[in-house]
């Protein structure tokens, strides 16, 4: 079993991370693209024909699924993607968790990079499942790429920013980028003092690796190795050590115990 995800950087190692819980034996082929990065201040068209590129070197190596594991390159160039690879290669995109949200009750904020933020895409998703829950978009400026270089100090000052203009008493929380799923820990604290007790976060991640499972359940060949392909900019290459700042770039890169 071999599942691709791809993403301008480090935003996959997220769902790549579930993806091991899940199946400690799957073959992983993660595809960015950090010649081309960051992905958000591009045209749409910019953005859907780079993510193309990292899904067609990934399709090169064979998996079984390829996961979109980025909610801007969802938005942009999912339909782009599936047309060009599907039936023959499943294509998984990542939309951010509004219905759980907002199935709370409460008042929802949903951090999102800019380019995501009062996007089509993401007023339809709120207008369609949203119901009758106060939703906050919170643009995010400068955090996705502050996790991308695991800048503490980058990502303490992005945090607090986005925390400042989130309304008190929010309830949930959604996190509209996979790299925000990095340093969710980060976030919660920041806005502890103004948000509802018992807050609850969503991110995609989880969702997602059930997702592209169930989608191979039937079509999925033997048993994988646990084996991490990296591809950056469609070239063979490690992971870059700022991924070894998260658990979840630690969980994909250590050996894979054998029975």
């Amino acid at each position: 079993m071999k599942i691709a995800l791809v993403d301008s950087g480090l935003g996959l190692l997220p769902a790549a991370a579930a993806l091991r819980r899940l199946r400690p034996d799957v073959d992983l082929v993660l595809s960015n693209d950090p010649d081309g990065m960051p992905w958000g201040p591009r045209t749409s068209a910019d953005i859907a024909e780079h993510a193309l590129a990292c899904a067609l070197a990934a399709a090169e190596h064979r998996p079984d699924a390829l996961v979109v594991a980025c909610n801007t390159a969802s938005v942009h160039g999912l339909e782009l993607l599936r047309a060009e690879l599907e039936p023959g290669l499943p294509v998984i995109g990542t939309v951010p968790a509004i219905k759980p949200a907002a199935a709370g009750g409460g008042p929802v904020a949903i951090w999102a990079t800019p380019a995501t933020t009062g996007s089509p895409y993401q007023r339809a998703l709120i207008a369609e499942f949203a119901g009758g829950a106060e939703v906050t978009e919170v643009a995010c400026p400068g955090l996705a790429d502050a996790v991308e270089c695991g800048d503490e100090a980058m990502i303490a000052a992005a945090v607090a920013d986005a925390a400042g203009r989130t309304p008190a008493g929010t309830a949930a929380i959604v996190l509209g980028c996979t790299h925000y799923e990095l340093v969710e820990q980060a976030i919660r604290t920041a806005v502890a003092a103004r948000t509802a007790p018992g807050l609850t976060m969503y991110g995609s991640a989880d969702a997602v690796a059930a997702q592209a499972l169930r989608r191979i359940a039937a079509r999925a060949g033997s048993a994988g190795t646990g084996r991490l392909t990296v591809l950056r900019s469609g070239r063979p290459e490690a992971l870059p050590q700022a991924a070894a700042h998260y658990p979840e770039g630690r969980l994909i890169t250590a050996p894979v115990p054998t029975a």
